[in-house]
């Protein structure tokens, strides 16, 4: 790309990046950005949440659909290895070390992409995701730190090109990379180099801001938050304060029933099955979780060579007493977030239990893509139950089955 391409390219981004009228018209839409394309026709085919096709766009990607008979493929999707990583000198405003934004760099660095569409924050609201196009290494700092909320990301696709960007790298999450993934071979670039977030429960910027509200009498001076696999809520404050809170002791009840929007409580690929190479934390145990799907995804690691530390992802502790307990939640809640039936007094005494006893590193993310498939037929069973032979792909009834969920005779294709 040359530099007289790029102020075109802004150009561009100011105009895709405008509120749609009335927003998305779609009951279950996370705004990936598609409908904001010349193919927005393609939404049809490509969203995650209509008929998504796992084995096919998981062979398209990786060259063989996920097999239950790899070890933990029916959980995490194809892969060829997973690990607990971090880069042994963090970058300073990372979320957890910099392993995605370093990677961004790295291949920028080395010509092996144009550019990078990622997002950042939104100069008006630290938390909001802002879509960004970015094309030198050095302004991958930017995108540091985490953004909770939606972005329409996907529709700085067609302003990359029209700038000349010939190979690109895309992070997204896991709604997002399905839709490139189903419109990869349509889009004109020669190559996409893509690098996934895990993500689940995800709302809306505004309603995030709610709940930083409830858990803090200050929410304005909180500069950073994550949620740990430790069980606990990390975070940090503008006068350098730190503090962690348990989930069991999040006042999640002051929430409203439809704080976490109907797509996030019905997505099945918590693990971004379709990504060269997830950076999350669920299987990482205090460090960063890396999932290698690919040949793709096992060059980009081997390209920060020593810079980051490698060791192979622990498992410990038992799931099924959690999982059953949130799915008896799951059915006896009218809606919204799962009724949580603990009296207060033993909240205390479950959150020092919880880190200790309960499932961590790899069988603590076993945990949570079996809650999400739960969640998944559940709510789709109260909400949408003409969707679910569309939406629910088959290794997710696989998961299920050991809870005695099993679908009905109209709710398989």
């Amino acid at each position: 790309m040359t530099a007289a391409a790029l102020p075109d390219a802004r150009a561009l981004i100011q105009g895709v990046l405008q509120p749609l009228p009335g927003g998305p018209d779609r009951p279950i839409c996370t705004d990936c950005g598609l409908s904001r394309t010349s193919q927005a026709r393609q939404c049809a085919s490509a969203c995650q949440f209509i008929t998504p096709d796992y084995p096919a766009l998981e062979t398209a990607v990786h060259g063989r659909a996920r097999d239950p008979a790899r070890g933990d493929e029916l959980f995490f999707g194809p892969h060829l290895a997973l690990y607990r990583a971090r880069l042994k000198a963090p970058l300073p405003g990372a979320q957890w070390t910099g392993i995605t934004t370093q990677l961004c760099a790295r291949l920028l660095e080395t010509g092996a992409v144009d550019g990078v569409i990622c997002v950042g924050p939104d100069p008006d609201d630290r938390w909001k995701p802002l879509p960004m196009l970015v094309t030198r290494p050095e302004e991958m700092e930017q995108a540091r730190g985490m953004r909770m909320g939606f972005a329409p990301t996907l529709a700085l696709l067609e302003p990359a090109r029209a700038a000349g960007l010939r190979k690109i790298a895309f992070v997204g999450i896991p709604c997002q990379v399905h839709a490139l993934r189903a419109m990869e071979t349509q889009l004109g670039f020669e190559a996409i180099t893509v690098i996934g977030t895990p993500c689940s429960d995800n709302t809306t910027t505004d309603r995030f801001h709610e709940f930083l509200g409830v858990i803090d009498p200050e929410p304005e001076t909180i500069t950073y938050l994550e949620f740990r696999a430790d069980y606990k809520v990390e975070l940090r404050y503008a006068d350098g304060r730190q503090r962690t809170v348990p989930f069991l002791m999040l006042p999640l009840s002051k929430l409203g029933p439809d704080f976490f929007p109907l797509s996030c409580r019905t997505c099945v690929d918590y693990t971004n099955a379709l990504a060269d190479i997830p950076v999350g934390y669920m299987g990482g145990e205090g460090e960063q979780w890396l999932i290698v799907r690919n040949e793709r995804g096992r060059a980009l690691l081997a390209a920060l060579g020593d810079e980051v530390a490698l060791a192979p992802a622990g498992s410990r502790g038992k799931r099924e007493g959690a999982v059953e307990g949130f799915l008896m939640n799951l059915e006896r809640a009218a809606g919204g977030l799962p009724l949580r039936a603990m009296p207060d007094w033993a909240r205390p005494l479950a959150a020092w239990l919880q880190p200790r006893i309960g499932p961590r590193g790899l069988e603590f993310a076993r945990t949570r893509v079996e809650m999400k498939a739960l969640e998944t037929i559940v709510h789709l069973r109260r909400s949408a139950p003409q969707r679910m032979a569309r939406m629910i792909p088959d290794h997710v009834w696989q998961l299920a089955a050991r809870y005695g969920l099993v679908p009905g005779s109209s709710e398989t294709r």
